[in-house]
């Protein structure tokens, strides 16, 4: 019998001075330890000092993550406020100074930094991840090929990181402007099952272009360390009740495709296409695309889409039909892409300087990072 996928779910923060509201190149060693000891298990170190990361427990619930997170959420700004310090909860800061910034300290991340560069060094993003167990006998690559087409829907919802070294970039997502500059960080490549996959990874590791413990960075990928496929693509959320219906809306759509009698999409080449369209307009326009629909291709808003999913893949339990009403909500009244976007003109509209109008943008997302859903 079919039983419900549990889940997992990584957030990726930054350390913000609340004093003057920029990120903390090289954080004191007491902010360090107060990360360490309020996530106790749970703390990531990730690729800059100025960066952190959650990474949750399993959950068989929407309720569990939601408990999860609210309370180290709460637990860590409540600590971090005593040091001056401020948990940046968004797809990018909006002036993150990225030549300040400093490699994280362990070896992996400064050997990124060897191997990469600018491309490392401009990179001061975050991201949400989402992990969904799968049975041990579903071909993941497989998997893959019946969910890459809803991925652009998925980042729509996310959208997170409009403004990047002082500016308005013209761009919903800049944070997947700066991971296309990375190799093996844009959609999955289109393969047509595992056997294939194990050649991919095998030929690349055999001409040097991958280590022999590396791994994809792909949109979407097979976790490289637990049975899971990994959603990757979207920007992190400031409201908590945003990355949930993410991480309900993915769940969702990983059991219908596993719990399907023909789960399986084989690799079409079209499709690849059209979601590396639909990808592109993501990123650039966010929910105010126009994007191609699922149905003979016809042109359909993000609410359309939206609905397209959900008549393909109905909603059949209490987490997944909130996940659909948050997700139509967020369509509906904006992303925090479409919330910043609104702060720095109404700030730059009343005569504020440009660096102030940047720091009403952080206030807003540092204060919507605290509230709790």
């Amino acid at each position: 019998m079919y039983r419900p996928c549990t889940f997992g779910i990584e957030e990726e923060y930054l350390l913000v001075d609340l004093g003057s509201g920029r990120l903390l190149a090289k954080p004191s060693p007491a902010v360090s330890l107060c990360c360490r000891e309020v996530l106790g298990e749970y703390y990531a170190d990730e690729l800059f000092r100025c960066q952190i990361e959650l990474a949750s427990p399993v959950f068989d619930s929407l309720q569990q993550a939601q408990c999860f997170f609210s309370e180290r959420r709460y637990c860590l700004e409540q600590a971090l406020a005593e040091h001056g310090v401020g948990l940046y909860c968004a797809g990018s800061h909006p002036n993150a100074e990225w030549l300040r910034q400093r490699p994280g300290a362990a070896p992996h991340h400064r050997q990124l930094f060897t191997d990469y560069q600018y491309v490392a060094r401009r990179s001061v993003a975050s991201g949400l991840h989402v992990h969904v167990g799968v049975p041990a006998a579903c071909d993941r690559i497989r998997l893959i090929n019946s969910l890459v087409y809803w991925l652009p829907l998925l980042l729509v919802l996310s959208t997170s990181s409009p403004l990047w070294g002082g500016q308005v970039t013209g761009y919903m997502s800049y944070r997947r402007v700066l991971c296309g500059e990375w190799p093996h960080m844009g959609l999955p490549e289109p393969l047509p099952d595992w056997p294939a996959y194990q050649r991919y990874r095998a030929l690349l590791q055999r001409s040097g272009s991958l280590a022999a413990d590396g791994a994809f960075w792909w949109a979407l990928r097979p976790s490289h360390r637990y049975p899971t496929v990994e959603l990757r693509i979207c920007d992190g959320c400031p409201q908590l009740e945003d990355a949930l219906c993410i991480a309900g809306l993915f769940r969702h759509l990983v059991e219908a495709c596993v719990a399907a009698s023909n789960p399986a999409t084989p690799v079409n080449r079209e499709i690849h296409w059209i979601t590396q369209e639909n990808y592109w307009r993501a990123l650039r326009h966010g929910r105010h695309a126009e994007f191609i629909g699922v149905h003979q291709q016809q042109p359909v808003t993000a609410e359309g889409w939206l609905a397209q999913l959900s008549h393909r893949y109905p909603p059949d339990s209490v987490d997944a039909l909130h996940a659909f009403v948050q997700a139509r909500r967020i369509v509906l009244e904006g992303t925090s892409a479409d919330r910043q976007l609104a702060c720095h003109a109404a700030a730059s509209a009343a005569g504020l300087s440009a660096q102030q109008a940047l720091r009403a943008v952080v206030e807003q997302v540092l204060g919507e990072a605290c509230r709790l859903p």
